[in-house]
């Protein structure tokens, strides 16, 4: 539902961004082809619940309905503006080239962070042999608690989607030094988070590790200063599915789930290449 309300909002940029170009003097508007930017922002995330399934040696169970929110890091200067930090928080990075006038190819990185919340009952299907004593048995629909002696489940470290995007943008409006832009795009890309997961008492795989792909759509406001600076907000939509995600230390232990996510980002950026090719 939230990606195709995206995708029908990015439709209606480009169609209403048009009809109101066509009273806009065409002198008002510079080409951006031969252009390329680069941008560094932030990055706020909702998660859809998702069904999680955990298989490995003697153990092979399914929760469902698992809750899981965002981990964005307390605002200080230290942390967000510190070269040695800035990859704490969660972040966007991007950088695309203008092919033409309107249409950009990009390569980026969106750093999340997908946390299951403790303390949430939920159910439990699968089985878990006697290895762990504290939770052998059968389950068939029963309810169980997520606990840390239980279950620790967090893509912190992050959930690194890295992902090439298709763009399209539009100039609004030109006041002087400062132009409005609408743009829009779709993309898709590579999960490689380094999870944080312990489960059962098992030590957790601290690496990263390649275990799925994503895909989706982004939609979002320019404004661009004295055509080389700008500040730029964004909502990106869509889907993700891990189907091989490293848990503990033991190579056969892994987990696997999929889930939609929405994301708020603000970002900051330059233009580079501000001359048009002749």
């Amino acid at each position: 539902m939230i990606l195709r309300s995206v995708l029908i909002l990015v439709c209606t940029l480009f169609m209403s961004s048009n009809s109101y170009a066509q009273s806009i003097p065409t002198t008002v508007e510079r080409g951006n082809k031969g252009k390329m930017y680069f941008y560094w922002g932030w990055n706020r995330e909702r998660f859809s619940n998702s069904t999680i399934n955990f298989r490995g040696s003697d153990y092979d169970f399914t929760l469902e309905d698992v809750v899981a929110t965002d981990r964005q890091s307390h605002f200080s200067l230290d942390t967000y503006f510190n070269p040695t930090k800035i990859t704490i928080p969660q972040y966007n990075f991007r950088i695309g080239y203008f092919f033409n006038d309107k249409w950009d190819l990009s390569l980026g990185v969106d750093h999340m962070k997908y946390v299951v919340q403790q303390n949430q009952a939920v159910e439990i299907n699968g089985v878990i042999g006697d290895s762990y004593p504290e939770y052998e048995g059968v389950y068939d629909g029963a309810s169980i608690p997520i606990t840390y002696d239980f279950l620790q489940f967090e893509h912190t470290d992050g959930l690194n989607y890295a992902n090439v995007e298709l763009r399209r943008s539009q100039q609004l409006l030109h006041l002087n030094k400062i132009k409005v832009n609408v743009m829009g795009g779709a993309g898709a890309g590579l999960l490689m988070p380094r999870t944080n997961t312990t489960l059962m008492g098992r030590d957790r795989h601290d690496e990263f590790h390649l275990s799925g792909y994503g895909f989706g759509a982004v939609a979002g406001v320019n404004l661009m200063f004295y055509d080389r600076f700008f500040i730029q907000s964004e909502v990106k939509t869509g889907f993700i599915n891990m189907p091989d995600v490293r848990t503990t230390i033991d190579e056969i232990d892994r987990a696997s789930h999929h889930f939609y996510y929405t994301q708020i980002n603000i970002v900051f950026g330059m233009m580079i290449g501000v001359k048009n090719p002749s």
